[in-house]
């Protein structure tokens, strides 16, 4: 019999679940308050999915054009989302960006600079303004390099190559979290006042995706099993330029930062196909020629911007579509041409990552030649459900951070908001956190009896004599999810995806990883499937019930956007027997001076005709 006593035990006021931008900026200010903080990583300190993100973090810092400010980045993040963002959490992110950006530099980032010697800011998708803060097109290296380092001399204890299985719960508030070592395969107690997941998203559920093999959905999962409801998980973010060739490369980003120096995408025709698909709502701030994208590229401040920088979704809609017509490259992408765009020299000094990426994996010279590119699953805009300022879930104590939070970018993130998103709200929900913990009575006991049921149920994997394969079941729900759930959808397709992964879950039942504990990459990947699996189905209910096109979410049954769903949220709940219940719920509505500034002329919000009122 389990004597659950001889299991490891630590304490911490705090427990950070996630190791990335957010986990960290969220050690950070609960370490400033005071509390005994604790982080728990999956990987190695500085192996977090942050480092991937490549071209800067968005914030109206006015840098590089006097006329942004936060006014003009609430409004390009709201449209960009498609007008589902939580109003509150946009308003934040767009004032508190600049702060959070300035505050990285006081802590030793080294951002790249302007001739006056201010903090550089580049062009990127869906931005009116130049407004990515950069280092070259290594931005989230230095992110989390700088976050680390301030983090290692705050009093953080640091507890890495350890995996949370299941938030610990003293009747409906968090007690702890239950994780185990990677290296012994020994669970580990962490009791604590409050938990703070930053865990990032679910992208490993596709088989192309930008995403590490850390992003197996686990914070969404805990969260869900916790009590916790889970939101806009049908807006599933591809971003539409990631390698494509060879095989063992497909899939890894190439940054958006190629496009906002100049890039252009290609058919196999040589032509600049993006003109073809500039949408009604983006048509009045798109250039429709190539002189004038061209102009836009060299500062002209009377030229709009090239369709190379609509938003995420529009461009991998666009891609697909000129695949599917016969006009892609050879191996299922379309050309990103940077070669002819900019001096060779130029291309090495501000593209150092992409240069030597293409080179070494793919045998290709970006500065004669063009890279071969397509749409890569990239990020979630949806998970749990929280609140804009205290970054708190339904469930007491627990809170989130990032990308596994919902609510921020709607239907689809503009590139640059997720950096500047992990550390706006990781600070949010550090302070969120610190005055929960402030406020607590009493600390919380955890329950001998949930921990040694999830010990078991870890555990019975590595008993059975017979079972399914963990690995052969995550390649089938790739598969499902790839077929099922992708760039565009349909209601039958979707309802397959859903019966499949019903038939997995059974499968996942008796999944067997041969051997012991210790050093069993098996046994991690049976683990890594139960979270993947509630991750999926979330995803795939929510992208039915949402019968409309918007954002990320492309449904050729329902093509174009409802009026009607604009003012709903998918919201994802575990009901009483343990099934997984999904419900349309009324959007929080916005305070009327944001809803003016959303909805205003650009010219109309930079004359201070809109939004003068609104502090």
């Amino acid at each position: 019999m389990l004597n659950v006593s001889e299991i490891q035990t630590i304490d911490h006021d705090v427990v950070v679940v996630g190791a990335g931008g957010a986990g960290l900026r969220a050690a950070i200010e609960c370490s400033a308050r005071k509390l005994s903080t604790g982080v728990v990583s999956k990987s190695l300190l500085g192996k977090a999915h942050t480092v991937m993100a490549e071209g800067g973090m968005a914030a109206a810092m006015g840098n590089v054009d006097a006329r942004d400010n936060w006014k003009v980045h609430f409004r390009d993040t709201m449209r960009g989302g498609k007008f589902l963002n939580d109003w509150r959490m946009a308003e934040l992110h767009a004032k508190q960006a600049p702060a959070r950006v300035q505050e990285l530099e006081e802590w030793g980032a080294v951002f790249d600079r302007t001739r006056d010697g201010l903090i550089s800011q580049r062009n990127f998708g869906g931005h009116r303004y130049p407004r990515l803060a950069h280092v070259g097109d290594r931005t989230g290296l230095e992110l989390i390099r700088t976050l680390q380092d301030h983090g290692v001399h705050s009093g953080i204890s640091f507890h890495m190559e350890c995996t949370g299985l299941e938030i610990l719960k003293d009747g409906e508030r968090v007690a702890g979290l239950l994780a185990y070592w990677r290296e012994t395969g020994r669970f580990v107690i962490f009791r604590c006042k409050a938990v703070i997941l930053a865990t990032g998203g679910g992208g490993k559920a596709w088989p192309v995706t930008s995403n590490s093999w850390e992003y197996t959905g686990d914070g969404v999962a805990m969260a869900y099993n916790a009590g916790a409801e889970l939101m806009d998980l049908e807006f599933t973010q591809f971003h539409p330029t990631g390698m494509v060739w060879p095989l063992s490369v497909r899939g890894i980003l190439v940054t958006e930062g190629v496009r906002g120096d100049g890039g252009v995408l290609k058919n196999n025709k040589g032509e600049r196909f993006m003109f073809n698909y500039i949408s009604e709502r983006f048509a009045p701030e798109t250039a429709d020629t190539v002189e004038e994208a061209d102009r836009w590229l060299k500062g002209d401040k009377t030229a709009r911007r090239p369709p190379e920088l609509l938003t995420r979704d529009e461009v991998a809609r666009a891609i697909t579509a000129e695949v599917k017509a016969g006009r892609g490259s050879p191996h299922g992408g379309v050309f990103l041409d940077i070669a002819s765009r900019l001096p060779a020299e130029t291309i090495k000094r501000k593209l150092p990552s992409m240069y030597h990426q293409f080179m070494e994996l793919a045998e290709v010279d970006i500065t004669k030649e063009p890279m071969e590119v397509g749409p890569t699953l990239h990020y979630f805009m949806g998970g749990i459900r929280v609140d804009p300022d205290s970054q708190m879930s339904l469930v007491p104590g627990l809170f989130g951070a990032g990308e596994c939070t919902a609510g921020m970018h709607g239907a689809n993130r503009l590139g640059g908001n997720s950096l500047s998103d992990l550390v706006v709200f990781g600070k949010l929900a550090g302070e969120g956190a610190a005055a929960y913990v402030g406020q607590l009575a009493a600390s919380p006991r955890v329950q001998e009896s949930q921990i040694a049921a999830a010990v078991r149920a870890a555990t019975d994997i590595l008993n059975r004599e017979q079972g399914a394969n963990p690995y052969v079941l995550h390649e089938k729900l790739q598969e499902t999810m790839g077929k099922g759930v992708g760039i565009v959808r349909v209601k039958e397709e979707l309802e397959t995806a859903l019966a499949e992964i019903a038939e997995l879950k059974k499968e996942a039942e008796t999944l067997k990883a041969p051997g012991a504990s210790q050093y069993n990459p098996g046994w991690h990947e049976a683990l890594a499937m139960r979270s993947l699996l509630v991750t999926a189905e979330a995803v795939a209910r929510s992208a039915l019930m949402r019968e409309e096109s918007r954002g990320a979410h492309t449904r050729l049954d329902h093509p174009g956007e409802s009026k009607e769903w604009v003012s709903f949220n998918c919201v994802v709940k575990r009901g009483p027997d343990g099934d997984m219940q999904i419900e349309k719920r009324p959007k929080r509505p916005g305070a009327p001076g944001l809803v003016a500034i959303a909805n205003a002329k650009i010219e109309d919000l930079e004359s201070g005709k809109v939004g003068a009122d609104v502090q």
